[in-house]
């Protein structure tokens, strides 16, 4: 259902942005939140939901980072700060113009939010996975979290995403989900932003 942000495997499309090698040393709780969007693309990769992978200049930037597990897949490059380029716009179209984005990536105040906002312009429903997103500081990942959510994004955490998508124990594919929740997703000190909302 439209507005309140029901998540359906159905229209949905998994968009990670920009999740590159020179990162690595530089953008809080990176690790972790590798660990969480790798849970969240091989979940999509059970329930049949398209991934659509970017890369931030790579020849400066360097490729995706290898424990993605998104090897098999074609990044596309791109200098914008946003995800909707030209052969993303176009994969979209030809998956039917999917209505509901599922945004994990890196940084949070840069791509994640410019490519949250030209999806909600398209008046496509725009989750970022707050536990899957962030920023070389954690102010700008706060702030930015914060600005998205009153932009009308919804915020959420791989953990929910998955539970959200299957929505019954007696779902075909639940057991494969739920091996992918055995061990809880990893703190990525988000609990401060709690505090004030």
């Amino acid at each position: 259902m439209a507005g309140i942000g029901r998540l359906s495997t159905k229209g949905s499309v998994l968009l990670l942005c920009d999740m590159q090698e020179k990162f690595r040393p530089n953008i809080f709780q990176f690790t972790n939140i590798i660990s969480n969007a790798a849970r969240l693309l091989q979940a999509a990769r059970v329930l049949g939901i398209p991934p659509i992978v970017t890369e931030q200049y790579p020849k400066g930037l360097g490729p995706t980072v290898p424990e993605l597990g998104a090897g098999d897949l074609t990044a596309h490059a791109k200098t914008k700060f946003t995800m909707m380029i030209e052969p993303v716009e176009k994969e979209l179209k030809a998956l039917g113009d999917p209505k509901i984005a599922i945004l994990c990536g890196i940084e949070t105040q840069a791509c994640i939010a410019c490519t949250t906002f030209d999806l909600l312009e398209k008046g496509m429903e725009v989750h970022i996975v707050a536990d899957a997103v962030s920023s070389r500081s954690q102010t700008d990942r706060l702030f930015a979290l914060s600005r998205l959510r009153q932009s009308g994004a919804f915020l959420t955490t791989t953990e929910a995403v998955l539970l959200q998508l299957v929505q019954d124990a007696k779902h075909p594919n639940f057991r494969e989900i739920q091996k992918l929740l055995v061990q809880p997703s990893p703190d990525t000190a988000l609990l401060a932003f709690f505090s004030s909302l």
